[in-house]
């Protein structure tokens, strides 16, 4: 081809985001405009956030929901310092991202120039892959190399660094962009056959699903093989969304969030296949003590995800192609009758137990406070059954992990946190899972007040973006999770405070910028409120119901919070 050049560097990386596909571009640029100025000339929706750690959070969350590359751009030095903790949580999250920053000139380094910063060394440990371009034909080769790394293998972010003096720079490339897609490798088949006869062996398989899996059931392959082998049929929390939650052999989150009288399950269970799971602790909290009592075989994408703690095999490849591998090789599979009569009988059970605990925990709540059960329980009511809920994961706010307090059903999605669990992600990513979706599919964000605190100042970006959310923000104060742990060692009273009686101020903000707001302390308001937001947010408008918590309305199972993780009922005697 006729080699094809671009008048600027910006120029180069605008026309690769165009190739690439790019419909949202998130962040908060250097002085450098240039790149603002590139895409003035496209329909690329541009989010100028307020904050880079934000507009990394919200990069993540469009990188969830759509299954494609989130993209960011920040200036350099302390910008790029604010990104880091965004960066951690797409690197823990395991969502594609490229992250474009600017970098000192190369014949200022070393010299104390402004905002001189060695952004390498900073960022590489958050990465897949990160470079520097110092020279302006080197410019196309690591786009390309970017874009490939973030979307396969493992997904992750990764980092490329424009120095100043290219900018301006003419960039020509000799050829097309390089076609950009993920590369789903298939298992190796002597893997597939080994792990698959074990799974035929098994007489109590659990299937959980991790978020490695997010979008990769199609046709419903996962609750098929399910089905095929009669298992129990758990997820991970940033799994959830991957199966239907309606489905009768479904049970729930696992670990942190599986209580009584599905936690049996667990210690009845002679095999675990884990399909796109690291299984980090909050995954495998409460498992059997005795790693030796229960097998896994892992099914994963990078090899680097791999956990051999436990015994049992692993399998390396696409999600979707090994269930595909394995209900190929276990067509004629016939499981006994006993273990998926089991698993249902426990989810019959867990609804009715469910319902129990809703109302004893009503009974905690005093006067000028809201269950947070009767929350979920009236959103559920309020928007339709497609809508996606993004969570933090608080005190209150851990209700909604909790299945069936809610359930997505078969139509519903779920963004939440890694494991790194920043506070202010879900508040912050929900804008980008609403830059993801379809127009018409709703979007909730449950999130603590402290969480949304931290959020507040990117309000005008939620109302120059044009974007529509529904907010439901638990308010108890302040910092619930903190200040449970603090009562636990001051019983009697301390003269530090996590939490506290006071206006929020959310009021003033969201009328400021012409968003809703409605403010509840009675549960019997709470129906119409969500009602008149959810009409709020179908015409357009980002809504916020702030809903008054009780600090004691714990959620289900927890007997008291105990740093990391709360301490757990103990298991019912079956």
């Amino acid at each position: 081809m006729t080699p094809t050049t671009h008048p600027t560097a910006w120029a180069a990386i605008a026309d690769h985001l165009h190739h690439l596909g790019t419909d949202v571009v998130f962040g908060l640029p250097g002085d450098d405009m240039a790149l603002l100025g590139e895409l003035e000339r496209s329909d690329t929706t541009v989010v100028l956030c307020r904050d880079q750690r934000n507009a990394l959070f919200m990069a993540t969350g469009y990188a969830l929901a759509a299954g494609r590359p989130g993209v960011c751009v920040i200036g350099k030095g302390p910008a790029l310092t604010n990104a880091l903790t965004g960066v951690l949580e797409a690197r823990s999250a395991g969502v594609p991202l490229i992250l474009i920053a600017d970098g000192t000139r190369l014949d200022r380094l070393g010299t104390g120039a402004f905002q001189e910063l060695d952004q390498l060394t900073a960022i590489r440990p958050y990465v897949k892959w990160a470079t520097r371009v110092d020279h302006a034909e080197r410019l196309p080769g690591a786009l390309e190399k970017a874009a490939a790394l973030a979307v396969n293998g493992a997904p992750g972010p990764v980092y490329l660094e424009l120095a100043e003096q290219i900018a301006a720079e003419p960039v020509t490339r000799g050829r097309p962009w390089r076609p950009v897609g993920p590369q789903r490798p298939s298992p190796d088949p002597d893997a597939l056959a080994a792990t698959a006869a074990r799974i035929a062996a098994a007489e109590r398989p659990l299937l959980l699903v991790g978020g490695g899996a997010r979008h990769r059931n199609t046709g419903r392959r996962i609750e098929r093989f399910a089905e095929l082998l009669g298992a129990g049929l758990f997820s991970t929390a940033s799994g959830r969304g991957t199966v239907a939650e309606d489905h009768p052999l479904h049970c729930g989150v696992s670990g942190l969030y599986t209580v009584a009288p599905m936690d049996a399950l667990w210690r009845e269970a002679d095999l675990v296949i884990a399909l796109g799971s690291r299984l980090e602790e909050t995954a495998t909290f409460g498992w059997p003590e005795d790693a030796g009592q229960l097998p896994v075989i892992q099914a994963v994408l990078g090899e680097e995800n791999l956990v051999m703690e436990r015994p049992g095999d692993h399998v390396l490849g696409d999600a979707g192609r090994i269930v595909d591998g394995w209900a190929e090789l276990l067509a004629g599979h016939r499981p006994a009758d006993a273990w998926p009569a089991r698993v249902r009988a426990a989810r019959a059970a867990l609804a009715q137990r469910a319902a129990d605990r809703a109302e004893e925990a009503a009974k905690t709540v005093g006067e000028g406070a809201v269950p947070v059960a009767r929350v979920l329980d009236a959103l559920d009511r309020a928007v339709p059954a497609d809508r996606v809920l993004v969570q933090e994961n608080g005190l209150q706010d851990m209700w909604s992990y909790f299945f069936p307090h809610w359930s997505l059903g078969s139509g519903g999605g779920s963004v939440v946190p890694s494991e790194q669990t920043p506070l202010g992600f879900g508040a912050a990513a929900a804008v980008g899972v609403r830059l993801a979706e379809p127009a018409g599919r709703p979007v909730v964000a449950v999130v603590g007040d402290g969480a949304f605190n931290l959020f507040r100042g990117e309000l005008p970006t939620v109302a120059d973006a044009g974007v529509a959310v529904l907010y439901v923000v638990l308010d108890n104060g302040g910092y619930g999770w903190l200040q449970s742990n603090l009562d636990r060692v001051s019983p009697d009273g301390s003269r530090f405070a996590f939490t506290r009686p006071r206006p929020t101020g959310t009021e003033g903000l969201t009328a400021a910028y012409g968003l809703g707001y409605r403010r509840v302390t009675d549960a019997d308001e709470l129906p119409a409120a969500l009602a008149d937001a959810w009409r709020q947010v179908a015409a357009g408008t980002t809504a916020v119901v702030e809903v008054a918590a009780a600090l004691a309305d714990t959620p289900p199972g927890m007997t008291a919070s105990a740093g990391d993780f709360p301490e757990r009922e103990a298991p019912q005697e079956e």
